[in-house]
């Protein structure tokens, strides 16, 4: 087949399929065992556990191969306070100051969140995820860019998922708004704080919420579906 743009050949692996369900049902176990967590150790973590979860996250599928995402790391004290302080002033905002709407404070009661964020501080590491809302050029002009939302939010759940593998967790803070995230980390206009993210060791004796994940017959749903292949 003639291509007007570069190709090249592509033969992912393939396997039989007793191996390909013993696959999926190691990975769910794994994944499965993953959990948001607001209780951190200070203990150090490598930056090449960081490093590797981006580069996990930079392989996702995006809106015209756009790539439309920038994951920026924040290590030292200093910075990663002044972060905390900032979510701090807005979530009291939310909490306190009753920006929250009612619908949405009932929602967040069972994580029995709060405007205190100190896993900000505890934890080794920051990562903040943004979205590139259009590109430029080396000329400085605007390039339109196509479904970033979905594009980085799957970019999120690889480096997410490739953080959990190393035996890390974290968390997707969301601080509303999140405008201070892109002066403390000097980005351009064109990118919009998307997650925050703290990464490192949970805590030792730390404990999650007693939640439920939904039950697999409300998640799928089977149409014209050939049962007997499974």
């Amino acid at each position: 087949m003639e291509h007007r743009h570069p190709f090249v050949p592509y033969k992912p692996e393939r396997y039989e399929p007793e191996e390909m369900v013993r696959r999926g049902e190691e990975f769910h176990r794994l994944v499965d065992r993953r959990r948001s967590v607001r209780q951190f150790s200070p203990e150090p973590v490598p930056y090449r556990c960081v490093e590797l979860a981006v580069r996990a996250a930079n392989t996702a599928p995006s809106g015209a191969h756009q790539q439309p995402w920038k994951f920026v790391v924040i290590g030292d004290p200093e910075t990663r306070r002044r972060v905390r302080e900032a979510a701090e002033a807005e979530e009291r905002q939310n909490y306190e100051g009753g920006r929250l709407p009612p619908e949405w404070r009932a929602a967040l009661e069972p994580l029995e969140t709060g405007s205190d964020k100190g896993y900000l501080e505890v934890a080794p590491w920051l990562v903040v995820c943004f979205a590139e809302k259009y590109g430029l050029t080396s000329e400085g002009e605007k390039v339109r860019h196509y479904y970033v939302n979905e594009s980085v939010g799957i970019a999120c759940g690889l480096f997410i998922t490739a953080l959990h593998v190393m035996g890390l967790s974290t968390l997707t803070h969301t601080p509303n708004p999140m405008a201070f995230l892109g002066e403390i980390c000097r980005r351009p206009a064109n990118e919009r704080p998307y997650i925050l993210f703290p990464v490192g060791y949970a805590a030792e004796g730390g404990e999650v919420p007693d939640l439920a994940r939904k039950p697999l017959e409300e998640a799928l749903i089977p149409m014209y579906v050939n049962l007997g292949l499974s």
